[in-house]
């Protein structure tokens, strides 16, 4: 058996993670562009105009919530980049209101707008398992929404309260500018403070607002540039593997894993767990994919992407490890198809009955060879099914 009949099992969903990921951060695009475009609109598509008159008013209106809903749909595409149910929830929300606007926009470019929507929906929604993850936010990251969210509320309600005291300030949505350019240090000038007490509030806000923006965007921009530098010295991080839908997982590099690779990188994706980093960082200087730690443990297999992986390899060059990282393995991904390479010819029946599905010893094909060798026999055919029966792969359950 090798790398090509481990990935022989045909898939059963046609539309994959990544159609679903990438499908909505187009139509978020396009969205945004046709919102900025439509805010100053005067023309009308005449196919859309045939069926429904849509007031001039909506039109620019729906402009404007077009580049919002844009705007949002993207940070949506980035949450189900990393998997997160949340964003799943959120994008199934927001491409049906896409498809709305656009037809609200009616404009020349909202045709493929409305068309991009509604083939997106069917896509991610047929990747609901895929999405499984909850969102994991540090605790930096949570005192910044709260500090953004409570200056908001505060410099909102405060300044309604106080609404006598100021010029041009009588409804709630001139409470809410007045908070947002004064917190951003914008300071249009059209609305200000009539008295004491006005101008103490508004410093108030603009210290509050200034404090929760910088901790927002060091919170922000902190993983961001993490990872930048992480891409530019070599290093994979998360996001690079989050992406990864139907590969392989390869656990541990042992003596056959080298020319295992070799077949692997031809015919799928793959992800190698080890835990020697200098090792780790020899293989990513060759792009491919490697997670740095423990082959059994939960963590790296769950930072590998086994829960959506088509097939298992476990390999370490000890069978103890190898029975442990197929035992986590089956935990998290039954219906893989799990391989096993058998060190010592007695551990192959053992590593069956953790749950791999096949096992080759390297010590039984090495004598079979060296048989056939002495014997000069040339019926490799023969071979390779004396092989499998010794191995016993027909015996195993098949999960995939």
């Amino acid at each position: 058996m090798d790398a090509k009949r481990v990935l022989q099992h045909p898939r059963t969903v046609f539309v994959g993670t990544r159609a679903a990921i990438w499908l909505p951060t187009i139509v978020a695009i396009i969205s945004f562009g046709t919102g900025v475009a439509n805010i100053s609109a005067t023309s009308v598509n005449p196919l859309i105009e045939m069926y429904v008159e849509i007031p001039r008013a909506v039109q620019r209106a729906a402009g404007f919530t077009g580049a919002l809903t844009g705007f949002l749909m993207l940070l949506s595409a980035w949450g189900m980049r990393r998997r997160l149910r949340a964003a799943w929830f959120s994008t199934v929300v927001l491409l049906p209101m896409t498809a709305i606007q656009g037809l609200a926009q009616s404009s020349q470019y909202s045709l493929p707008l409305i068309a991009l929507s509604l083939l997106s929906l069917p896509t991610v929604l047929v990747n609901y398992r895929r999405f499984d993850r909850q969102a994991d936010l540090s605790t930096t990251q949570l005192a910044a929404a709260a500090a953004l969210s409570g200056t908001l509320v505060y410099g909102t309600v405060g300044a309604y309260q106080l609404r006598e005291e100021f010029t041009n300030l009588s409804t709630l949505t001139d409470a809410l500018y007045y908070t947002i350019v004064t917190a951003s240090t914008v300071g249009y000038g059209d609305v200000t403070p009539a008295s004491q007490q006005a101008k103490l509030f508004g410093m108030s806000v603009l210290v509050l607002g200034v404090a929760s923006f910088t901790v927002a965007l060091g919170s922000l921009l902190g993983p961001a540039i993490e990872a930048r530098f992480s891409q530019a010295l070599g290093t994979m991080n998360e996001s690079d593997l989050e992406l990864l839908d139907d590969h392989v997982v390869v656990l541990g590099y042992g003596d056959l894993t080298e020319p295992l690779l070799e077949e692997l990188s031809a015919a799928a994706e793959f992800v190698v767990i080890t835990p020697d980093s200098e090792l780790a960082a020899t293989l990513r200087t060759r792009d491919l994919h490697v997670v740095v730690g423990d082959p059994s443990d939960e963590d790296p297999q769950k930072l590998a992407g086994i829960e959506h992986a088509r097939a298992v390899i476990a390999a370490t060059n000890d069978d103890a490890q190898d029975a442990l990282a197929i035992l986590t393995a089956r935990q998290f991904h039954p219906d893989a198809r799990i391989v096993a390479a058998a060190t010592d010819r007695e551990n192959v029946e053992k590593l069956r009955r953790a749950g791999a599905d096949a096992v080759i010893s390297p010590a039984v094909i090495g004598g079979h060879l060296l048989v056939e060798s002495a014997l000069g026999s040339g019926d490799m055919e023969g071979l390779a099914d004396r092989l499998l029966e010794a191995e016993g792969t027909d015996d195993a359950p098949d999960r995939g």
